[in-house]
Parts: C-alpha cells; structure tokens; sequence
C-alpha cells in the first residue's frame, strides 16, 4: 500500500474547524502530494484532489460512542476516486479509542481479505501531530439517517431481511474472531449507496423514499471489545443496551445480540422501540413489552432497581404511564399476519431474551427461518 502524505497543517487546521461529528466510514489506496496544499473556501484543494465537507455524512448524535466525539469526516478525490478520512482530536481517550479501533480493523481486514463480510474497510491511518487520521472506503448515509431523512418511515420486510442478513454475518464473523462490538445501533450501520427513488403515498400525502440498493456495513469498531480484554461495566448506546448491562451481571457477545433485535425492530417501525434515557425506566420498558425479567437475575444485580424481587416501579406514576402509553407487549407492534412478518418478530423475540444462556447466537440465528430465501439464493 502506498503511504499516504496528508499530514499538512493546513489540512489539520480546515478539519479542526469543522464541527460535524460524524459516524465511521473506511479503506486506503490514492497518493496525494503534501507539497502542493492550499486551503479554498469549499475546503482544501491539491493539484491531485480536493478535501471537502463529506456530502454524504450528517451527525451523530447518539450519546456513547467516544470515537464519534470531535472526529469530522472529509472526503478526498482523486482521479475520480473518493474516501472518507476521519480525523480525531488529540485528546487522550479519543486517540485512544482511535488507536483501538485501528488495531480492531487491521486484524478484521486481514482476516477478511476476500471481502466476504460486511465490515467498513480501513485503508490507511497516520499520526499527525496527534490528531488520528483514518482513511476508509467511503459509504452512503447510515441506516438511521436515511430513516430520519425519509420522516421514519419503516424499512420493506424485504430490505430488513437483506440487511439483517448482512449484519449477522458481520457480526457472527466479530464474535468467531472473539470481538464484541459492543455499540451496534442504526447509527454504526451505513448503506454502501443510499441512492433511492421518490413515489408520492397519497394516502399520507407525501413523498417515500425507496432504497435502490439495501447492501450495509457495519462500522465504529473504537468499542470493540476481545474476550481477553478488561470489559468495562457499561457498554452500548443506551436504547440499545442489553438487561444485563443495566444490571451489572456482566456481558459477552451476547450482548451484541439483544442491540441487533433492538435495531431490527427500529427498522420495522421506523422508532426506537426503547425511548428513554433513565435505567429503570427502561427496564419497566423492556417488562411492559417483554415480560417480567427473570428473577435469579434481578436477585443477582447490586444496583438499586430491585425490591423483594422484583423490579422497584410505580405503574402510576407519571414515568409509570409514559411507559404506559409507550410500550406494548411485542407481539401488538405486528402490521401484518404474513408469514413473512411473523418469522421476524420470532427471530427478534429470540434476540431479545433476557436471560443469556436462552439467547439465540448468531450461529443460530443465520438459520432462521426469516433468512431462508436470502441465505438459499447465496448458496
């Protein structure tokens, strides 16, 4: 691979005064000549490309995920080819999560040579004067952006099941090679090309988007944990976060699991399933829609969200009846009887078991039914 040379201060000073914080995207193959640099008032332009605001990538905003934080993407050009390069401020927990995540895609990218799987290729990475510089392959607007920018409407039973697919088999192939993700959210899953046509539903009065093309990466590996390393108490964005996170039990790769059933959901709804920002809140609205939450785990948990047993909450209080009006049990979010739907929400009802050693693994869930028809067409 040849070297990349990027490291002007005048491209350091254009991307340190860009506030986007933007999601990950990946891979690494253009030379640029540092010596012919200046700055426009689009960006920065070479006599070899040109570095402008990504057009391609809007703000993350979901709370967790440090790598985000200060880390604007740019695009660069070149003869016609774009990448994105993230690039981190030099403040230690930041570099030290970019440092991670490039020791995370250096193994995955070479243990997935042939591109068989749908993890965000890393091009190249360089230090300049402190800041992490990540060029990866560019991609199109992240799976919860398009849903934002299409007024939340769901996802086709079609798109979720190609998607699905190809975040499992991401994720199946991180768990094999002992990493958790630990963050997955629609926010870490780009579209490869969000390109897409417009058809006006009369009966909502409005334009709908329609993907083109449904193929996603998984991205945001500055989280990702292995089995050997010390695993922090809290992972994952918060409306993604599994039971016994909340709970203080621990968490492995199942973990990762319960995020993709709570992503699936999302796409089908077009909403956050789990809408809330308070730990008990959200465990009364994993109860209102799951069920009770076994009791040998609420026995085990130090935290305070328990009495005689049970799960310490006031059904008539004013949260009490948000969830309420929030929640329902899972099986009433249905829109249709069809075969089709029922078979995801019972793939969706097994990544969201509470207890882990009932959990359904990815190895399992790659044959379920509701990938039947995707899975039979690959072979």
């Amino acid at each position: 691979m040849k070297d990349w040379k990027l490291k002007t201060d005048e491209l350091c000073l254009e991307t340190m005064r860009m506030t986007a914080e933007v999601p990950v995207k990946t891979r690494r193959e253009t030379e640029i000549d540092p010596d012919a640099v200046r700055e426009t008032g689009a960006g920065i332009e070479t006599e070899t490309g040109t570095i402008t605001a990504n057009p391609l990538a809007t703000a993350d905003g979901a709370a967790g995920t440090d790598t985000g934080t200060g880390a604007p993407t740019i695009t660069l050009t070149r003869g016609g080819a774009r990448i994105a390069l993230k690039i981190i401020k030099n403040i230690e927990r930041y570099r030290d999560a970019a440092l991670s995540e490039v020791e995370v895609l250096e193994q995955i990218n070479s243990l997935d040579c042939d591109r068989r799987y749908a993890c965000v290729r890393m091009y190249d990475w360089f230090d300049h004067h402190g800041h992490i510089c990540i060029a990866f392959e560019l991609l199109g607007l992240s799976t919860y952006d398009f849903l934002k920018e299409n007024s939340f409407q769901p996802f086709s039973i079609n798109h979720i099941r190609h998607m699905a697919y190809q975040i499992i088999r991401a994720v199946r192939f991180l768990h094999k090679n002992k990493l958790t993700h630990t963050d997955l959210k629609p926010e870490n899953i780009l579209f490869i090309n969000s390109e897409y046509d417009i058809k006006y539903n009369s009966k909502m009065k409005r334009d709908e988007r329609t993907l083109k093309n449904p193929d996603v990466k998984v991205v945001d590996f500055g989280n990702a944990t292995y089995e050997h390393e010390h695993h922090t108490s809290v992972v994952s964005t918060r409306h993604y976060r599994a039971p016994e996170v909340i709970l203080d039990l621990g968490w492995r790769h199942s973990c990762d699991v319960w995020s993709v059933g709570c992503i699936l959901i999302e796409y089908y709804l077009g909403s956050t399933l789990f809408q809330t920002h308070d730990s008990k809140e959200h465990l009364a609205m994993m109860e209102r829609v799951l069920g009770p939450i076994p009791t040998h785990m609420l026995q085990k948990t130090r935290k305070r969200y328990v009495h005689h047993d049970k799960l310490d909450w006031d059904v008539h209080s004013s949260s009490g009846r948000y969830v309420r009006k929030q929640c329902k049990p899972l099986r009433q979010y249905l829109v249709s009887g069809s075969s089709d739907h029922v078979q995801l929400f019972d793939l969706i009802e097994r990544m969201l078991e509470y207890d882990v050693s009932k959990r359904i693994t990815l190895d399992e869930a790659i044959k379920h039914p509701f990938l039947d028809s995707i899975r039979k067409s690959r072979k």
